[in-house]
């Protein structure tokens, strides 16, 4: 599809650990023209970016990526990737090289951010005061959107990063985080999965005790999530996800884990459209970086 020069369209990137979607949308949010390509070395990766939106006429540019990035707009590395354990993607200037090359305005956030506002923007988690959207993927991470706006202080909470107590079963209670220890993502993501099981989620049986020991986890931090941060709804979305009969076996271990303390119908009763999976499916993290793409223009999604 060709853009037209006059149309007012925006690009979007979605910058995961293993792949980026890249795409064009008119101003209603449609998507117009959407590409994946793997999330290779950074030049790479941003050549192919930049090659993708040049001569599309887009106004403005919205960035949903892994992390940690540096958020602080007064900082001299404003959207540059930080400490992510992702190799060779260290003090990346993701933001800076493609403003360099693009000169259009560009928003920035993390993926799960990105996918929480494209959740609160166009999925089911509108009106609510309190959203966290948590991914579950080559790495985790999560997202809180409070009152309309992303919950941040000096830093951008790495949600992936809490420490859990590990289950009595795990071979590997330590986890595979190259920071530290017994944290979410070194227990449950998707590359946790891979190293403690030799075999990737998307082809580990159902049977298998993989399971028990990712719900197990998974449904600790929806605990913690509650008792810390009493979010409305939790949405859990990334590739491990993908193995839906992986929510009703999280709900169950939410409510051991809570184990009563949380006198709430949601909680008690409702649990089952409390804990979901992202009502955009694939699509959450795109249009939540459409929403950015907006915001840096001075828009309203």
């Amino acid at each position: 599809m060709v853009i037209g020069e006059t149309s007012m369209v925006f690009g979007a990137i979605e910058t995961g650990g293993t792949k980026t979607i890249m795409g064009v949308l008119n101003r209603e949010g449609n998507i117009l023209q959407c590409s994946t390509i793997p999330t290779d070395k950074p030049e790479n990766t941003l050549s192919a970016m930049i090659d993708y939106f040049s001569g599309k006429n887009i106004a403005a540019l919205g960035i949903s990526s892994f992390g940690p990035l540096d958020l602080n707009h007064a900082s001299s590395t404003y959207g540059n990737i930080t400490s992510t354990p992702k190799q060779g993607w260290q003090n990346v200037p993701l933001r800076r090289q493609l403003q360099a090359a693009l000169h259009i305005p560009i928003g920035i956030d993390t993926d799960v951010i990105g996918a929480a506002l494209g959740e609160i923007t166009f999925g089911n988690a509108n009106n609510l005061d309190i959203f966290l959207y948590v991914t579950v993927g080559t790495g985790i991470g999560g997202g809180v959107i409070a009152q309309g706006k992303p919950l941040r202080g000096f830093w951008n909470p790495s949600f992936g990063h809490m420490s859990l107590a590990p289950h009595k079963n795990d071979p590997c209670p330590q986890g595979f985080c190259s920071f530290h220890d017994g944290c979410l993502e070194g227990l449950a993501s998707g590359s946790a999965i891979a190293k403690r099981w030799q075999m990737k989620a998307e082809i580990l049986p159902p049977d298998h005790p993989a399971w028990e020991i990712e719900s197990y986890y998974l449904g600790q931090m929806c605990a913690n999530a509650i008792l810390i941060l009493s979010p409305q709804k939790i949405c859990i979305g990334g590739g491990v996800m993908q193995r839906e009969f992986l929510f009703p076996m999280i709900r169950n271990e939410t409510l051991k884990r809570l184990g009563g303390y949380v006198q709430n119908r949601v909680i008690l009763e409702e649990i089952d459209s409390y804990i979901v999976p992202p009502s955009l499916g694939s699509q959450s993290g795109i249009m939540g970086a459409f929403v950015l793409a907006k915001q840096a223009l001075g828009e309203q999604a």
